[in-house]
């Protein structure tokens, strides 16, 4: 009689780990809001979850915010997406990102990017990506930005056509804010 052993941790019962298991691919997206500031402790947080690989897509102000040696993954900007395609045969960079994800969490969506995904602004490599976005896998969005920023009527609207194309809101906490303020 073979001795009893529990299952490994991510390994479903009756499942052997010497069986590769399928590698699940999130997809960080991150806005120039101060919230970016967060980055290198979200990603951190997310390699602690068995079974993921996470790559990250930040827009070129949201670079400001943290340092790219403190990300342990693959980080794409811009400058990547120029630089990887040359001539007609070759990958486009945000079409791959797109095929390679199975989620997207965009955190932090500042004011910015918001005004440009609701309304079809596709100027950098994370707002073609989420263009491209393949609609039956999840894009969650993060809105962080100043409480009067948050507070003007259009955010609201914005908010709402990027939940009516299916994309899911993780809401705003109320805290004190890096510029003193309270919301």
């Amino acid at each position: 009689m073979e001795p009893f052993s529990s299952p490994e941790p991510g390994v479903p019962a009756g499942k052997s780990s010497s069986v590769p298991q399928k590698k699940y691919h999130v997809l960080v997206g991150v806005t120039g809001s101060v919230a970016a500031l967060k980055l290198p402790l979200l990603v951190a947080e997310l390699l602690k979850i068995t079974g993921l690989e996470v790559k990250v897509v930040t827009t070129e102000r949201a670079k400001h915010f943290y340092s790219a040696q403190e990300i342990p993954v693959t980080l794409y900007s811009d400058e990547d997406e120029w630089q990887l395609w040359r001539g007609r045969s070759d990958p486009v960079l945000h079409i791959e990102l797109r095929r390679w994800a199975d989620l997207m969490v965009v955190a932090p969506l500042d004011a910015n990017t918001l005004a440009k995904l609701a309304n079809g602004i596709c100027d950098n490599l994370l707002t073609c990506v989420i263009r491209a976005w393949d609609l039956s896998k999840p894009l969650l969005f993060c809105p962080a930005m100043n409480t009067a920023m948050w507070e003007h009527p259009i955010t609201a609207q914005q908010v709402e056509r990027l939940k009516g194309f299916g994309y899911t809101e993780i809401p705003c906490v109320v805290k004190k804010l890096v510029c003193g303020d309270e919301g």
